[in-house]
């Protein structure tokens, strides 16, 4: 199989987030069948939905896979778990979050699975990142992700951490 350009979306606002989400980096480098390509900086941002919660950090990896889509998706569920990832609600606070964002082009609605990420579009702390290391990314289905950026009112807090990967 041909390996597959795949975004994903990683976030933390517990423990040490900015850690979590370097861990998660080399974990991701470490699962079979994928390479890590390019990662974005790490940005804060605010919660969304409930409110009551720490500030997020969050950053977006380009990889190359040979995994199929829900293999790919158990590997981040996996590694969700291995940092005590636990869904208690939604939006609520989390040590790590890793969400499937693009799979090459496809598109697909199934139980548990829908891709493109079916809010990929309407976040900012997706959309910084994400165009911070493909400028030229377009969204299947809703255009290029930096109009969708341009139609956000809000915007990520800052960037905490420059990437080091190319």
């Amino acid at each position: 199989m041909t390996p597959i350009h795949a975004f994903i979306g990683l976030g933390s606002n517990l423990g040490d987030p900015a850690m979590q989400l370097l861990r998660a980096f080399g974990e991701l480098s470490c699962t079979e069948g994928v390479v890590v390509l390019a990662r974005s900086s790490l940005y804060r941002s605010a919660p969304m939905g409930f409110e009551a919660q720490p500030d997020f950090v969050n950053a977006v990896a380009l990889v190359a896979t040979a995994l199929p889509p829900r293999r790919l998706l158990a590997a981040l569920h996996a590694i969700e778990a291995a940092h005590g990832r636990r869904r208690a609600f939604r939006n609520g606070p989390r040590t790590l979050d890793l969400d499937l964002l693009l799979y090459g082009g496809e598109t697909m609605d199934e139980d548990g699975l829908v891709l493109p990420h079916p809010a990929a579009h309407e976040r900012a702390f997706v959309l910084e990142p994400l165009l911070e290391i493909a400028p030229d990314c377009v969204i299947p289905g809703r255009g290029a992700a930096r109009a969708c950026l341009a139609a956000l009112r809000e915007r990520c807090l800052g960037v905490l951490e420059t990437s080091t990967l190319a």
